[in-house]
């Protein structure tokens, strides 16, 4: 019986071992499992690929942002900057693609059409030729008149533009087709400046698939009667203009360095008074509109004793004479922030203002959300604008920021005039004019 009484205490040890080995074994096998997660039945470790929801099937954003002339429009060279440059008059053409071939060379005489539509019309002059005509699309006006002499293509010509319609021909099918709707190239001067106004004014007429060729100078866009109308009053009225105005642009977020705003007054014994020309209130904000003397780098000198700058966007922008045009600020921004929803609109005129030559300008700064301030500034050339007074706070759309209630947003605008001159007025314009001496050459020019 004793010796039953020691095996059993033997076994039962042995089994205490042996489970202790395996709660060992299951302690030391334990880490395994901690880095094991389970998201949506799926089991995920170190060792999983990653798994994304499906995207539709849109272009991504860093392509929808490519464009080739953001680098004209988004470097501004201040060390090298010009307030007045002479470019040569260039004309500027616009030629209707995809005319197909030549028309017979027929003649038309004592020809009269009443209250028909182009393609009834058109039948009628063609009948006893072999040429069909072909509508691509339903055309209902009606047209009248009458043709006394001309040719097949003149005649033609005509009854289509009277019809805002189009037509292209095929001579091997003989078939003349006719559209609503046709496409164009505009033949643009070699100047950048000008082709940056032209596009910006076509962009301003809502045409948006420009189609730039930059190393032949051409734009192509399609369009109906409207836009080629409108397209054809952009260039006659460019063509006209003997200037230009442009904008170089700074945009600033500034944060003072302490719980205080930045104190704009010391700007007076800091440059002078002779320095700060005008000032005009806005209902958010004020524009300064100060000397050469003070440019870029000596307003962020100025600045850099008080405040941390960073630089949010810069750029040009360009305008016809008495035109307007924009500035997105978001389109040439280093980076998406909260300013970068901002537009600065601007629409300008160089000539005479109360006797003397001035730039006479409207400033207005708006986002998606409406017109936030605006300036109208009278100045002279070479004379800068500085934009105060703007809080970020203002683009803050959420109840509470980490932002200081004393950042705010400064804009610097350096405005140019492009003189538009004939090959004998280049011949003689000096390469370099400052001052008094530049002022006195503009005055001379109508």
């Amino acid at each position: 019986m004793k010796k039953i009484r020691q095996f059993c205490q033997i076994l039962l040890a042995f089994v205490v071992v042996i489970l202790g080995a395996a709660c060992t074994l299951n302690q030391e096998q334990q880490p395994l499992y901690d880095t094991v997660t389970v998201v949506d039945s799926l089991v995920i470790d170190e060792n999983s690929v990653p798994i994304f929801p499906k995207k539709a099937a849109l272009t991504t954003d860093t392509a929808r942002r490519f464009s080739i002339d953001l680098p004209k429009r988004c470097e501004v060279n201040w060390d090298n900057q010009t307030v007045v440059s002479f470019v040569p008059e260039e004309k500027i053409e616009i030629v209707r693609l995809g005319v197909g071939d030549d028309l017979p060379n027929l003649k038309v005489s004592d020809y009269e059409f009443k209250e028909l539509t182009v393609k009834q019309a058109l039948d009628k002059l063609l009948e006893g030729t072999d040429i069909t005509v072909i509508e691509d699309e339903d055309m209902i006006e009606k047209i009248s008149g009458a043709i006394s002499s001309g040719t097949l293509q003149d005649s033609i010509e005509l009854m289509t533009k009277m019809g805002r319609v189009y037509y292209s021909y095929d001579a091997d099918a003989a078939e003349l087709h006719l559209n609503h709707r046709a496409k164009w190239m505009v033949k643009m001067p070699k100047d950048e400046s000008i082709i940056m106004a032209l596009l910006d004014a076509m962009h301003g007429a809502d045409m948006r698939n420009l189609l730039v060729d930059w190393q032949d100078k051409t734009v192509v866009f399609e369009g109906n009667y409207q836009t080629e109308r409108e397209v054809s009053k952009i260039i006659s009225d460019i063509s006209s203009k003997k200037y230009m105005l442009a904008w170089d642009v700074d945009i600033y977020r500034v944060y003072p360095r302490t719980d205080n705003p930045i104190i704009w007054m010391n700007l007076l014994p800091a440059f002078g008074d002779k320095n700060i020309k005008m000032s005009i209130p806005g209902v958010v904000g004020r524009a300064l509109v100060v000397s050469p003397e003070i440019n870029t780098k000596t307003l962020q000198e100025f600045l850099s004793q008080q405040a941390n700058i960073v630089l949010i966007s810069q750029g040009t922008f360009v305008i016809p004479n008495g035109w307007q045009s924009r500035f997105d600020i978001g389109q040439c921004s280093k980076e998406d922030r909260l300013e970068t929803d901002l537009i600065i609109g601007a629409t300008g005129k160089y000539g005479d203002f109360g006797g003397r030559k001035k730039i006479d300008a409207k400033i207005v700064l708006r986002t998606s959300l409406g017109e936030l301030s605006s300036f109208n500034i009278p100045s002279s050339v070479g004379d800068n604008y500085i934009i105060i007074g703007i809080p970020t706070h203002s683009f803050v759309t959420t109840p509470e920021t980490l932002i200081s209630p004393f950042a705010e947003l400064v804009v610097f605008m350096s405005p140019r005039i492009i003189s538009i001159v004939d090959a004998d007025e280049q011949a003689v314009a000096p390469d370099v004019l400052v001052g008094d001496a530049l002022r006195d050459f503009l005055g001379t020019v109508d």
